[in-house]
């Protein structure tokens, strides 16, 4: 069967450009085809041929998890883009990635799962929804930073904690007003490659154990273990740890954090569209307030089962691996070296370099058929940022380095 299948691509392939000649010689006689569309027909599959070829070790979006294409590929076969987000087809697809996300991250059943276009909406909506004045942040980077400025943005009265780009805060050194409604954390600082450590999740709650606790995991889901006994609040976007493409946010939610929406509605407005009264009606449903990301609903559930599959404990397991291989070698790199001086703070998932011209470094990379990100604000001009995420197999990270030993001076 497999060799009849292989025969029909190759004859597809094979026959292809026959076929298109011949199209567009008849549409360019005839006056009916553009040059540009000519172009596009015969250039098209020579730049899909070079995509397929690229390892993305980009922090978001980043590679694709191996299973996504055949997922998508049955998505459009069974139509589900066509289906009604009030119809029981969505509501089995809806409640399947809930449940397969539930026992991937170890979410306790009382927490509700919603979601949401963006991890960036979820800032404003998580502050707006939860804090009638007053919110804590911990800034040890430039995406903690923002969760900080979202906060001023919206006509609230933050503080923080602020440490210095490289460093990570300690747990005698969180200080949380009294009168914190929110305290806002970053388990993993994107622009710098700083991880927070668990201890301080411990010390911010014993703090002040009224206010509610939220947690940006957008770049540690679903390889850092969370303790939800600490914590209210757990969001992320997919186009990171989950190898998918980007538009689709996940909120994790106590229902403290309803009753918290609730009382704050009575006294002034928490925003008309997606608030949290909103997500947890529609959620006890099996539905989503408005029109979702169903594609992005679909291809989470499915590979989060992908993932459930091979088990979380061997992909930390492998995550692990990945990150003590990467920095034991750029430890020992001449001109490419980790930003983040404490091992102890180092991120597993994003490996943050300090190098001499990143231009030409990624420029190089990217002659390999290597995608890195680059610097992210402050450190746009002086560091490169490198994924270790579960769609990058071992064998990707051998070969980055490979790269990087044959990285001109």
């Amino acid at each position: 069967m497999r060799v009849v299948l292989l025969g029909k691509v190759w004859w597809a392939y094979a026959i292809r450009p026959y076929k298109m000649e011949v199209r567009c010689r008849h549409a360019i006689a005839n006056n009916t085809l553009p040059i540009a569309a000519v172009l596009n027909i015969f250039a098209c599959p020579l730049i899909e041929s070079c995509y397929m070829s690229q390892i993305f070790f980009t922090v978001g979006p980043a590679h694709m998890y191996p299973t996504v294409q055949h997922h998508v590929a049955t998505f459009f076969t069974k139509q589900l883009g066509s289906v009604s987000h009030r119809s029981t087809e969505f509501r089995v697809l809806h409640n399947h990635t809930v449940e397969q996300l539930r026992l991937l991250m170890g979410i306790p059943p009382e927490f509700e799962i919603y979601f949401s276009g963006s991890a960036s909406e979820l800032w404003e909506r998580i502050i707006i929804n939860c804090v009638r004045k007053e919110s804590y942040h911990v800034v040890q980077g430039a995406f903690a930073k923002r969760f900080y400025e979202y906060a001023l943005e919206v006509g609230k009265h933050p503080t923080c904690t602020k440490v210095p780009n490289g460093e990570t805060i300690l747990p005698n050194q969180v200080q949380v007003p009294p009168q914190t409604e929110l305290i806002a954390l970053t388990y993993n600082e994107t622009s710098t490659g700083v991880q927070l450590q668990p201890d301080v999740l411990t010390a911010c709650r014993a703090q002040n154990p009224q206010a509610i606790t939220a947690v940006d995991i957008v770049s540690c889901a679903p390889i850092s273990p969370l303790d939800f006994n600490t914590i209210d609040i757990a969001f992320f976007s997919v186009q990171k740890g989950f190898g998918l493409p980007a538009g689709l946010g996940v909120w994790i939610v106590h229902p403290r954090c309803v009753e918290r929406a609730l009382q704050i509605q009575a006294e002034q407005s928490i925003g008309a569209h997606n608030t949290l009264p909103k997500h947890h009606r529609n959620f006890l449903l099996g539905e989503t307030p408005s029109t979702p990301n169903v594609l992005g609903i679909y291809l989470l559930g499915k590979v989060a089962e992908d993932m459930n599959t091979i088990g979380i404990q061997t992909i930390r397991h492998e995550s692990a691996q990945k990150a003590e291989y990467l920095y034991a070698y750029f430890d020992n790199h001449p001109t490419c070296t980790p930003f983040v001086q404490n091992k102890k703070a180092r991120s597993e998932t994003v490996i943050t370099l300090r190098v001499q011209n990143p231009a030409h470094v990624l420029q190089y990379l990217a002659s390999r058929g290597l995608r890195c990100s680059s610097g992210y604000g402050d450190l746009k001009d002086s560091t490169i940022r490198i994924a270790n995420f579960p769609a990058l197999s071992f064998a990707d990270v051998q070969q980055l380095c490979a790269a990087f030993d044959t990285l001109p001076t």
